[in-house]
């Protein structure tokens, strides 16, 4: 509310350090509902003194005055909780939220309904559940994307962001964007070859045949064995097909790990490039189908 700074962590600490102190006590373990913060903010408390006051005065009330309230009904004491909470609400940002991504809304609205209607725990691990269940999507299906040359330029981007872009023919330039282990390797083998499927369509014409997979892995940052068994068997496949893997701009740190698993080996040191450019360049020399008429959609590309 006041865009203040605050330490998660230390809060945390805070929680377990008084309840540690209070078990000896036989003491109510503590928590920081929504609605005791609600409460507070809205009575003007700046310090967590306001807690020790709070608890001097919860204490006083439960000694001498509770018998005065024994018969408030919890409709009365619900409705000042309540009318405290929703000064808090914000609603611009849940609108904002729902426009932008409804996966996040879904988040915010369910770290809000349990907190709000169960307990402070069950609303916490409602939003974290759904949070770790979208990380998860996104690591298992990584986003993995079709390249192409820019028009006058030695630029590959995604076709389907740059429908300028035109597609190498004979040669296919796929982009990975994750780390690549054993959680999604199956999904990205599935993804690549459905990507030559659709390359090469259902005719039996000459010009749809791919003999060069080119796979841009400048976006991986990491790789396990169960990745680089991954790719040994992908290239088996794409061998079987008379397709060439080739592998561009790999980080050092995926380099080393495909070094040491005789991966480099394997494939060939030729087959690694520095650059998509440098990689179409030599693909165009070893072409077999439709080597003229690849070569003259190539030049006329690069015509100003």
């Amino acid at each position: 509310m006041k865009s203040e700074q605050t330490d998660g962590n230390k809060e945390m600490i805070a929680f377990g350090f008084m309840n540690i102190i209070g078990s000896f006590t036989s003491c109510y373990l503590t928590t920081g509902p929504f609605s005791k913060t609600a409460v507070n903010f809205n009575a003007g408390c700046r310090t967590a003194m306001s807690n020790v006051v709070m608890g001097f005065c919860m204490m006083l009330t439960l000694l001498f005055l509770a018998p005065l309230f024994r018969y408030t009904p919890l409709v009365a004491l619900s409705a000042i909780i309540m009318s405290a909470m929703l000064g808090l609400i914000n609603y611009d940002e849940m609108i904002h939220l729902f426009k932008v991504d409804k996966f996040d809304f879904v988040i915010c609205m369910a770290a809000f309904l349990g907190v709000s209607f169960i307990s402070m725990d069950v609303g916490l691990m409602l939003s974290v559940g759904l949070a770790l269940l979208r990380a998860l999507l996104y690591v298992a299906r990584p986003a993995a994307c079709k390249l192409g040359k820019i028009p006058n330029s030695s630029l590959y981007r995604d076709i389907e962001q740059y429908p300028g872009s035109i597609p190498i023919q004979g040669v296919l330039v796929l982009q990975l964007g994750s780390p690549i282990y054993f959680a999604n390797s199956t999904y990205i083998r599935e993804r690549v070859l459905r990507y030559i499927k659709e390359e090469q369509g259902v005719s039996d014409s000459k010009t749809d045949i791919i003999e060069h997979l080119l796979l841009d892995l400048s976006g991986v940052s990491s790789i396990d064995m169960t990745g680089i068994e991954t790719f040994l068997e992908l290239r088996r496949i794409l061998d079987s097909k008379g397709i060439k893997l080739s592998i561009v701009n790999p980080r050092i740190e995926v380099l080393e790990k495909l070094t040491l698993a005789k991966f480099t080996d394997a494939i060939g040191k030729e087959s690694f490039y520095l650059s998509i450019e440098d990689a179409v360049q030599n693909c165009r020399f070893s072409l077999h189908s439709s080597k003229t008429t690849m070569e003259e959609s190539y030049n006329d590309q690069n015509v100003v």
